[in-house]
């Protein structure tokens, strides 16, 4: 199974300048009419031999992030070669330039910036603390991402998405889960993000946060119901289940060793199909699930442990058969 519907992420320029990026201490120093050029590339670039004429490092939609030692050098060299670095790297598709640490660049760097309309920003803060922020920032910003229709819960430390058809139960099951001491982080829309690595991390639309709509009660805010502490922003999934009505002619996995997967962004993820059935307590088997999960993590396997155990009993010899003494026939 897999969940569709990634979307395409842009980031402007002029996005460094927003709220969002506040922690960043970025400011412009002119190039404003670049601000539309789009940032693709998610980690920011060091000079190298970039400042050497030695551009095929620098990537189309890549943000270039001068600091001190770039900025010494820029000086020390004449006027007429400052500028021919300078061109040849504004010449080129890159979406802006960072100056760290608050650092005055020589004029012809300002003059060729505005010139070929490259932003050119400056930070206060310094080089290696920007770095991990900024990159920080574009990982977030960057990540591809997509939608999915279900509920995301937190149950001991596992995020666990829940899907299945419409009207089949999930925002009642996620309910239950609250009512016996979980955390709902969203409930319909779920904004899937992948970040570094095979990292899922969803999350509820800003309106929807801590919100669940129930058929007959209709929408409830689940904070005030049950406090702070049964809600949170986001988490990270890392177990898929699946409720699906009853069929009669299906069949289903008793003993647990089928592997079934789930893909979201290019990541399997674990995936568990649970029949509905009146009778069946689905937030129990759910909570059963995650520490399930739990245990596999740390390399327990329930299932195939006990197969290991029934093929290692049939494989016993049997014992020697006792002749019945007189005594017993009596």
């Amino acid at each position: 199974m897999t969940a569709k519907r990634v979307k395409r992420v842009r980031l402007k320029a002029r996005e460094l300048l927003s709220e969002k990026s506040l922690e960043l201490g970025i400011s412009l120093l002119c190039g404003k009419r670049g601000l539309k050029r789009e940032i693709t590339h998610p980690r920011i670039k060091d000079p190298g031999l970039i400042l050497a004429g030695n551009l095929e490092y620098l990537e189309e939609g890549s943000l270039l992030l001068l600091g001190e030692k770039e900025v010494l050098y820029l000086k020390k060299l004449s006027g007429t070669k400052r500028s021919e670095v300078m061109v040849k790297i504004c010449s080129t598709s890159i979406a802006g330039i960072i100056i760290a640490g608050g650092l005055v660049p020589p004029p012809e760097v300002i003059e060729i910036a505005e010139q070929y309309q490259v932003p050119l920003f400056s930070t206060s803060l310094c080089e290696d603390e920007f770095r991990e922020r900024i990159n920080s920032f574009l990982d977030n910003q960057l990540a591809p991402r997509t939608v999915v229709h279900g509920v995301l819960v937190d149950l001991w430390g596992v995020g666990v998405l829940i899907i299945g058809e419409s009207g089949i139960g999930k925002s009642e099951c996620a309910l239950d889960l609250v009512v016996r001491g979980h955390r709902l982080v969203a409930d319909d829309v779920i904004e899937i993000r992948r970040r570094s690595g095979n990292i899922l991390i969803g999350r509820g639309p800003e309106p929807l946060q801590h919100f669940l709509e129930l058929r007959g009660l209709g929408i409830v805010d689940i904070k005030e119901l049950f406090g702070v502490a049964s809600t949170r922003r986001c988490k990270r999934v890392e177990l898929v289940v699946a409720l699906e009505r009853w069929e009669e002619n299906e069949e289903y996995d008793r003993l647990g060793l089928e592997e079934l997967r789930y893909e979201i962004l290019g990541v399997k993820l674990p995936l568990i199909k649970l029949p509905i059935v009146p009778g069946r307590n689905l937030s129990i088997l759910i909570e059963v699930a995650a520490r399930n999960h739990l245990l596999k993590l740390r390399g327990e396997y329930p299932a195939r442990e006990f197969i290991e155990h029934m093929e290692r009993r049939m494989m016993e010899p049997a014992p020697p058969k006792v002749k019945p003494s007189e005594e017993d026939l009596e």
